[in-house]
């Protein structure tokens, strides 16, 4: 089994604006280090440029942010013990605090490739029933189910 993550943050301004340049800028590199980490799978790309957003419907504030892990180490490891935690730290400048969840976790067959609606569909799961072995997050994990 592999983990999927989707999280989503509601930005400050729009993508192209003064106020997320830094966080365009951090795009590359930190879409870089993910792709060549440990235990890294899968992610979403919004198109060819390291620049590029994932398009949807979900509204133009709305990023998102979908990818698959080997484990939860390795997604741990990745978002806590890399230059990603750098930027994790600086949310708040470019994203508004949400009260309802913003990520989850799920586990998926390995080869499988989920798609948005899937996350989205989780994601909506968590914010109305609560953390399970379907949709879940690190605070309260779920271990993958036995074979």
């Amino acid at each position: 089994m592999h983990l999927a993550q989707l999280n989503v943050a509601h930005m400050r301004a729009p993508v192209d604006s003064p106020q997320l340049a830094d966080f365009v800028d951090a795009l590359e590199p930190i879409n870089a280090l993910s792709d060549s980490h440990p235990g890294f799978v899968w992610r979403l790309k919004g198109g060819p440029d390291p620049h590029d957003t994932v398009r949807h419907d979900y509204g133009d504030l709305l990023l998102i942010n979908f990818s698959v892990w080997a484990s939860r180490e390795d997604l741990w490891n990745f978002v806590y013990r890399t230059a990603h935690l750098d930027v994790l730290r600086r949310r708040r400048e470019w994203f508004h605090r949400v009260a309802e969840p913003y990520s989850v976790m799920w586990w998926i067959p390995e080869g499988h490739v989920p798609a948005l609606a899937e996350g989205m569909d989780r994601l909506d799961l968590l914010r109305a029933k609560g953390p399970s072995p379907d949709a879940f997050t690190f605070a309260e994990f779920h271990d993958p189910p036995a074979a």
